[in-house]
């Protein structure tokens, strides 16, 4: 989401000391935060994060899982959660950033780019086409003599490497991408969380379902009902993520339920509200008391606030914290992959390895690319403005890239713990490999578009 620009303080205004003329916030401060309002920042960092990750693994590996292996408890009455530090991170930390990725989804639908079907319904498309084409990829490997059991392990894609490595190619990737990659991605998550419950789900808890599905219409029937303080909505948000943890589900799909009921709609229209305000602001200005004047403000305050839908409010209050700490954090946890010449040899000389990379770096885009190609030739879907099939190109490689679900579906998939290494090193190589590839296609498509404009000018 790209932030509104700072309203200035006028003249003669007692300034905050960020937005003061002394020489830190001038020149050290205010270039930093304008720096974090930049998506290139979150990437930075968020790459960062994943380059410290590694090497403080290969380095000091005993220190770095003992951090993230540490387990937290918390007693509920009856209920005991237990979980180590990475599943604190995964689990509950990464539904609030589903939660921001379901808003910033749910705002391009219903206001933009996303909001006509025919358009809605190419990254649908590429999501399921990189899922089929990463599986038939791993299998054709694995059908004879390895292990088909993990046809699985390439379909899933980590939205939080692959929207930071988007970041990267700033300007050069063109706007609507970032929602064509959310669209794909969310689909794409979706679909994968859905496989992990059939296929590898140990301890399904239908009891648990049940109360989740009744908190989902709690919070369906609270908003209808005019309930508006958000202090109800984060408990009935905490207690399905909770039902949808305990269910065997992965309970990120929480914060994306949650982020789809959130209204994007305002509860006062703006040009309604901004006749009230305008006749309570010249009532403010010619108020000789003070608490009447307090209690006016007070007043506009709330007026305006509601003006503004709970999506955006909440996009904006949480946009931050996703990217520049929950994310960062995830990477730290989960970028410490053990590398050696030998795991890099093993991960593509045996065929759970192989498999993993061609389905990640090869079967994704292709199969990407060519549902979405399909569906606009055959139907009436198309791309959205603003988009062309090298864009579309750019953005399918990135599709590969599968850290964390992919390791998790990992463990699912096999007992054997030397296989599950095989493939930690075969995603962290392809997830490696198509990051490079989608930034080399956006960058080459990039200088087209500039050099067409030359020559056209």
């Amino acid at each position: 989401m790209d932030p509104d620009p700072p309203i200035s303080d006028p003249d003669g205004f007692n300034r905050a000391w960020l937005r003061s003329n002394r020489p830190v916030p001038r020149l050290v401060l205010r270039p930093v935060e304008r720096f974090l309002r930049l998506e290139s920042g979150s990437a930075a960092l968020l790459m960062a994060a994943a380059v410290a990750a590694l090497v403080w693994v290969n380095a000091e590996p005993r220190s770095y899982e003992a951090l993230w292996s540490m387990t937290l408890s918390v007693e509920l009455g009856p209920l005991q959660l237990e979980e180590d530090l990475r599943h604190v991170v995964n689990d509950l930390l990464m539904a609030v950033f589903f939660y921001v990725v379901a808003l910033e989804v749910k705002r391009e639908i219903v206001f933009g780019s996303l909001r006509e079907t025919r358009t809605a319904a190419v990254p649908v498309a590429a999501a399921l086409g990189t899922m089929v084409g990463a599986a038939a990829a791993y299998l054709i490997v694995n059908v004879e003599g390895g292990e088909p059991g993990g046809w699985a392990i390439p379909i899933a894609t980590d939205i939080a490497f692959a929207l930071g490595v988007l970041g990267l190619a700033g300007r050069r990737a063109p706007r609507e991408l970032r929602a064509f990659m959310l669209t794909l991605a969310v689909v794409d998550d979706l679909v994968t969380i859905a496989v992990i419950a059939l296929f590898f789900a140990e301890d399904f808890a239908l009891a648990w379902l049940a109360v989740a599905a009744a908190v989902t219409l709690v919070i369906f029937a609270a908003q209808r009902l005019g309930i508006r303080a958000i202090t109800a909505y984060v408990v009935l948000a905490g207690l399905l993520w909770l039902a949808v943890f305990e269910s065997g589900v992965h309970p990120t799909i929480a914060g994306v339920l949650v982020g789809f009921l959130t209204p994007a709609v305002a509860f006062h229209p703006a040009p309604v509200t901004g006749e009230v305000v305008r006749d309570q602001l010249v009532a403010i200005s010619h108020a000789p008391d003070v608490e009447i004047t307090e209690g006016l403000l007070s007043q506009v305050s709330q007026l305006t606030r509601e003006a503004v839908s709970p999506l955006a409010r909440m996009e904006s209050t949480l946009h931050p914290w996703s990217a520049y700490a929950i994310l960062p954090l995830f990477a730290l946890a989960n970028a410490g992959v053990p590398v050696s010449l030998n795991a890099l040899f093993d991960a593509l000389s045996e065929p759970v390895g192989l498999g993993i990379f061609l389905g990640l770096v090869v079967g994704a885009p292709l199969g990407g690319l060519l549902f979405a190609w399909v569906l606009v030739r055959t139907t009436q879907a198309r791309l959205q403005p603003g988009l062309d099939w090298a864009a579309v190109g750019g953005v399918a490689p990135l599709k590969g890239i599968g850290f964390t679900v992919a390791i998790f579906i990992s463990v699912l998939a096999f007992d054997d713990e030397t296989l599950q290494a095989e493939a930690k090193v075969a995603i962290l190589m392809a997830s490696l490999v198509a990051a490079l590839l989608g930034l080399a296609v956006l960058y080459a498509r990039d200088r087209a578009v500039r050099r067409g404009k030359r020559n056209a000018g």
